[in-house]
């Protein structure tokens, strides 16, 4: 626990930083088998900068204690002297510069990084093959936006592969009715080769919560693969249909009277109904798993979580049943991720529903086949009541109480390691949530998330919570929908984290004392990008920066000709640390979805961390990223001002 009597107190102004901080790491863990992670190459990223070239590289959770580096420029090493920073201003560089970065252990060079060129645009851009446009069967015209994106070693060569999902432009909300594009996932290269193509068919519906993809090295083989809920017709790389190809489960037309208002349509004789057109009530569900490398699909099975008490087959009084709802409103909500549930391998989590009844499956894949882990039904004969109604438009993935092992936080309750019950808040759905050490004062994790059903929340609007138990720790009053809310460093005049939310203009410091009655007006994503310990704002394209002093957030950083993705939801492709040091990149779409780029900071910072991507939760939440209301990711540990020495993740990278 973080030691307050150790802790230097600031008085307003950020301390200066003497020199590069190089961490020393403790285990933080009592397991005795390592948590399996992928095996990645230095990252060497060099971005023009104002006095030079600025170049950063990873330092990895493998290095050796004491590791330093040494920086090469077209050939000739630079640095006479090897460095313990992670990142160097090469003022002699040019745009035409090329370097790579060198291991240093016990004086000797190791290692050595493959080139890297130099992003003389301030990005790095990955052309697109944008699908075709398309018809639905009523004639209406569409056209593909890209949207969220994972990452993964799709090769084993320890440089990423992006991922993308591509959008129609008639993707729908599942309150809405008509048809829908296929969804289409992409595979690119970082140097602009795209791997492969797989199309969902027309049986998979489009829209924010339908298809949620994951990424990971599930059989551990040291290349990644890709698992995604399909049906009949969806089809692989390289051209091999799942299920039946000639099915079509797509509603054609209809309605049903229903007695709840969302998604429904008053009638003249003021009955409330529900269109059917472009939904799928019916047919076969699938979990497939995809080869990272080709595309090809490699094993499919169906789907553990039923639409139907006895299958994918249900009427329509037994889905309002189940659900709440008879036209797959509530039923066609999906959430996903990744969790080392053992402790050493990851499993994929599937879930399904949480306005009402929530269902939540595991699945390994191993030796080539898929395999159901666990599944958890919050009415099923033994599970106490509460579990139902309490999840958010995402999840988190995170080793709450210490044993090595993932845990599934599921908005207002969570599932052990094994899927059974370990807490229930009771504080009902909630559309953002954040897991990490918000606190540091305290042991273990906390979770902040906003809430809706002000009936479900005890009219709280925002609540933090001991992640291991569900204990409240404090709220904050609302007497409507919270929708957004934010927990991240960014004073660092307080020790942890910063809470904001859309239900009051208070900013609040980690214990839920107010300390400003001004707060940012971005409540989106956090991003660590500068060279401080604080963390940024991320909102559409712009990256800003809160200044306590001032109660205001202006632009440092502005991504010029992009967009951003889900509406009003504003989020990047994907904010992922991917590549150079500890601080994140930014993936966006340029605006006429053409190409992807990719963004890195070109400032300079004395602080060094192990990658991000080999802190478990932080990876854990690069895979779930993209699921419905996407959300920031974060660490393990309390990364921010006043910070102690982060833990040494027990991990084993590669086979």
């Amino acid at each position: 626990m973080f030691d307050l009597k150790r802790h230097l107190k600031h008085s307003g102004a950020i301390l200066p930083i003497l020199g590069a901080l190089t961490l020393s790491f403790t285990s933080a863990h009592a397991q005795t088998s390592p948590r399996q992670m992928e095996r990645l190459d230095r990252g060497v990223v060099a971005v023009s900068a104002q006095d030079g070239i600025f170049v950063s590289w990873r330092q990895l959770g493998d290095d050796a204690k004491g590791t330093t580096y040494a920086l090469y420029r077209d050939g000739q090493k630079i640095t006479p002297k090897a460095l313990k920073s992670t990142n160097f201003v090469d003022k002699k560089g040019t745009p035409a510069s090329v370097y790579k970065v060198a291991a240093v252990v016990k004086g000797k060079e190791i290692a050595t990084s493959p080139e890297a060129k130099v992003w003389s645009a301030g990005y790095l851009n990955i052309p697109l093959n944008k699908p075709a446009d398309g018809t639905t069967p009523d004639g209406q015209a569409y056209s593909y936006t890209a949207n969220d994106a994972s990452v993964g070693d799709l090769d084993g060569d320890g440089r990423y592969e992006i991922i993308l999902k591509w959008d129609p432009t008639n993707a729908k909300d599942n309150a809405h009715s008509g048809y829908t594009g296929n969804v289409l996932i992409d595979a690119y290269t970082l140097e602009g080769k795209q791997l492969w193509r797989i199309d969902l068919g027309h049986n998979i519906r489009a829209g924010a919560h339908y298809t949620q993809f994951q990424v990971a090295d599930y059989d551990g083989d040291g290349k990644a693969e890709l698992i995604v809920k399909t049906a009949d017709g969806s089809k692989d790389a390289q051209g091999k249909v799942i299920g039946d190809a000639n099915a079509n489960w797509v509603e054609s037309g209809g309605e049903l009277a229903q007695n709840d208002r969302t998604g429904s349509v008053v009638a003249p004789d003021g009955r409330l109904m529900a269109q059917l057109k472009g939904r799928i009530l019916k047919g076969p569900e699938y979990l497939s798993v995809f080869e990272g490398s080709t595309g090809r699909v490699l094993d499919t099975v169906d789907f553990a979580n039923t639409r139907g008490s006895k299958g994918f087959e249900a009427t329509g009084d037994e889905m309002k049943e189940r659900w709440g709802d008879a036209y797959a409103n509530r039923s066609d909500r999906y959430l996903a991720g990744t969790a080392w549930l053992d402790g050493v391998h990851p499993s994929a989590i599937m879930a399904r529903g949480y306005y009402a009844r929530t269902t939540v499956s595991a699945y390994d894949f191993k030796n080539g086949k898929l395999s159901l882990r666990w599944y958890f039904d919050s009415k099923a004969d033994g599970v106490p009541d509460g579990y139902s109604s309490q999840g958010n438009h995402q999840l988190s993935v995170a080793d709450v109480n210490s044993d090595g092992k993932d845990e599934i936080i599921y908005g207002s309750m969570a599932l052990s390691s094994d899927g059974k019950p370990l807490w229930t808040a009771r504080l009902g759905h909630g559309d953002a949530m954040h897991v990490s050490d918000l606190d540091p004062t305290r042991p273990g994790l906390e979770k902040f998330g906003v809430h809706e059903s002000m009936r479900d929340s005890g009219n709280r609007g925002s609540a933090m919570l001991d992640a291991r138990t569900g204990e409240m720790l404090w709220s904050t009053p609302a007497d409507k929908d919270t929708g957004r809310g934010v927990s991240a460093d960014i004073d660092p005049r307080h020790l942890g984290t910063e809470s904001w939310a859309s239900n009051s203009s208070n900013l609040y410091n980690a214990k839920g004392e107010i300390i400003s009655d001004k707060r940012p007006r971005s409540m989106n994503f956090a991003i660590w990008w500068d060279g401080d310990l604080t963390r940024e704002l991320l909102d559409s394209n712009k990256i800003f920066k809160w200044d306590w002093k001032t109660n205001d957030s202006p632009v440092i950083f502005e991504m010029a000709d992009t967009t951003s993705n889900n509406g009003t939801k504003s989020n990047p492709a994907l904010q992922a640390d991917i590549l150079g040091d500890w601080r994140e990149e930014v993936i966006m779409r340029t605006t006429d979805n053409t190409a992807l780029r990719i963004y890195s900071t070109n400032i300079p910072t004395t602080y060094r961390f192990t990658t991000l991507m080999h802190d478990p939760v932080y990876r854990a939440g690069i895979a779930w990223q993209n699921t419905a209301y996407n959300q920031p990711p974060h660490v393990s540990y309390y990364l921010g001002e006043g910070m102690k020495t982060p833990p040494k993740a027990n991990i084993k990278v590669g086979k």
